[in-house]
């Protein structure tokens, strides 16, 4: 298993986690399982945004005894009333709620603390001006979350997250089917069964978001990975072909900012399933071929998806992370420091390019690699 920091948290987060959603449909010992299973594998962030009783008092059955190997999203505004899921602000619901999750997960801190699913800017602002995110930053104060978080689908609320210096990461829906949708504060607009057919490439709105992340340097924790599962199969794709859960995966973690894919798993097996992206060969992660021949809305306008298949290169750049950084610098008038150093460490760079087309003869979307590098020398020569 692999490791990434996740942003500003400083929190080491395996690539994989556990998204905890399918953990509702099964007993004790079923959780215990697939929670063992998941550890066994090196996964070691687990996401809870689940009010329901029975499946949080399963969890914490399950980590009894080993919490402390666990980092652990448990969200602030899920809660449980009248025998169902009920989303609210109202802070005596969301305190009852908050601490039920502690009591249930017999813990006594959350390591992410998530105010929970924000999609509306204006719900956004009314959030970090009152009294909520008062309770949330007081939590922080006594030490019973340890860093503040939010989940979001919407591109522009997150995006207003990140900038606002307090949020140290989100969680957000990532996929390639999702990441062609414009911002929304709908969230079913998303699962629509056929997209507009002027949809082309990643949404500039997401994109923004990525690279805002990757600036302000807010970790990005991935749900809805396979959109539901629509992903693997043509008929309900909105590309027309079928993904695999390798390709989904490679996808989200190849976004800029982003340190973990929170994945669903009903047995021991869908975990082994999706760990073994950590031993595919570049060959099965290759979503770029597969988008780049669907019938319906594949990705265009020339535009670099980071998928690496472009590689190998004879002078040895890493061409996706020299075309990444390239692009988290143009979004700045000025090249930050930061990204000039990630640049200037690199064992090759735009530098090296020896302009032999290979690149471009291999990449999937018809990106112009070479003068792509040559934009990349004069900018990072300035």
């Amino acid at each position: 298993m692999k490791y990434r920091t996740l942003g500003k948290t400083g929190l080491s987060v395996s690539e994989i986690g556990l998204g905890g959603e399918w953990l509702e449909r099964h007993n004790t010992e079923e959780v215990r399982e697939v929670i063992l299973a998941c550890e066994k594998e090196g996964i070691n962030i687990l996401d809870c945004w689940m009010s329901e009783p029975k499946v949080r008092s399963n969890i914490g059955l399950a980590i009894k005894g080993h919490r402390e190997k666990w980092i652990i999203q448990g969200h602030l505004g899920s809660t449980w009333q009248n025998g169902q899921y009920v989303r609210t602000r109202d802070l005596d619901q969301v305190k009852i709620a908050f601490q039920d999750l502690l009591d249930r997960l017999q813990t006594d801190y959350i390591d992410l603390g998530m105010i929970h699913f924000v999609d509306e800017a204006k719900e956004y602002e009314k959030i970090m001006n009152g009294p909520f995110i008062e309770y949330v930053r007081q939590l922080k104060k006594d030490g019973v979350i340890r860093h503040i978080g939010m989940s979001s689908h919407n591109p522009n609320v997150a995006k207003m997250a990140a900038k606002s210096g307090e949020i140290e990461m989100i969680l957000f829906s990532v996929n390639p089917a999702f990441d062609l949708m414009p911002a929304t504060e709908q969230l079913d607009d998303l699962f629509a069964e056929q997209y507009d057919e002027a949809l082309g490439g990643i949404a500039p709105e997401r994109e923004e978001f990525y690279r805002v992340c990757e600036q302000e340097n807010v970790g990005i924790t991935v749900m809805k990975g396979y959109a539901g599962g629509r992903l693997f199969h043509a008929h309900t794709s909105p590309f027309g072909v079928a993904l695999t859960p390798v390709q989904c995966l490679h996808y989200a973690l190849t976004r800029p900012a982003v340190a973990s894919v929170m994945v669903g798993y009903d047995t021991p097996e869908h975990v082994r399933a999706a760990v073994a992206y950590e031993t595919a060969t570049q060959e099965e992660k290759d979503y770029a071929s597969v988008l780049a021949k669907a019938p319906k809305h594949a990705f265009g306008a020339a535009q670099c998806t980071y998928c690496g298949h472009c590689a190998p290169c004879p002078a040895n750049i890493d061409i996706a992370m020299v075309n990444k950084l390239y692009d988290l610098a143009t979004m700045q008038k000025e090249v930050p420091a930061s990204l000039r150093a990630h640049y200037e460490q690199l064992n090759a760079n735009a530098q090296d390019c020896l302009a032999c087309g290979g690149c471009e003869e291999r990449c999937p979307f018809g990106v112009p690699v070479i003068s792509r590098m040559e934009k990349t020398r004069e900018l990072f020569s300035r």
